[in-house]
């Protein structure tokens, strides 16, 4: 496994708001390429994100890693029996795979499968061979890997930034932050009839936009709307 300074570092980096839901796919692209190099010494970049992966070899490795890991978290840890564990391990062809060809886009499609029967994502986040193969759809393959990426975080895996940062979002729910921001609004409006404190409202329209987004692809596109989602610069 390589150093993990790729992402640690990304904590430092100052955070800024997406304008389009272009922006927020170019970043979430990032994130993931950070997180794939990571665990996997991989040279994935923005610009060669599909190329690299479009094979399914290094997808269908990380399945099978998601599955060592989940297993050994089952077996760790007793009241995980409620969980949901990926078990079934993902057959593929690692040598000589040409892109495009049957043997990529089989490997792709048992992928897919474990996806959808191991860590049961759901349609709206899953994507088809030919979108990563033919480049249909980029979106929904980002966010497919994204969703992955939540699903082993459940395990231990390590997960990209924008994850981390999703989780202790909503640490800070589960703590009490909207529940104070409500109780400080109520404050003020005891204290001034008046209009109601932009500040304030702001905080908790931001608060009540999280916790309204349902998934990924929601929030990829109600980004354009929503400025408040941020992320690492």
């Amino acid at each position: 496994m390589a150093d993990q300074s790729n992402i640690e570092s990304a904590a430092s980096k100052s955070i800024r708001p997406f304008r389009s839901s272009e922006e927020y796919l170019y970043a979430m692209k990032e994130d993931l390429a950070e997180w794939l190099n990571t665990l996997y010494d991989l040279d994935v970049q923005v610009d060669n994100f599909m190329d690299v992966l479009e094979t399914g070899f290094d997808l269908c490795q990380h399945a099978n890693n998601v599955n060592r890991i989940a297993q050994e978290f089952q077996q760790s840890r007793p009241d995980a029996a409620a969980m949901r564990i990926p078990q079934k391990e993902v057959v593929f062809q690692s040598k000589n795979v040409v892109p495009g060809s049957f043997v990529a886009r089989d490997n792709v499609s048992n992928f897919i499968q474990w996806c959808r029967q191991e860590l049961g994502i759901q349609d709206v986040l899953m994507f088809e061979t030919n979108d990563l193969v033919l480049r249909k759809n980029e979106k929904n393959f980002v966010l497919c890997l994204l969703e992955v990426a939540r699903k082993g975080s459940k395990f231990g895996m390590l997960a990209p930034m924008l994850i981390q940062m999703e989780e202790e979002i909503e640490e800070e729910m589960r703590g009490g932050v909207f529940e104070a921001a409500a109780a400080a609004e109520k404050a003020a409006a005891r204290q001034d009839p008046g209009p109601q404190s932009p500040v304030c409202a702001n905080r908790i329209q931001r608060m009540m936009t999280l916790c309204d987004l349902k998934n990924l692809d929601e929030l990829v596109s109600t980004s354009h709307s929503a400025p408040c989602i941020m992320a690492p610069s």
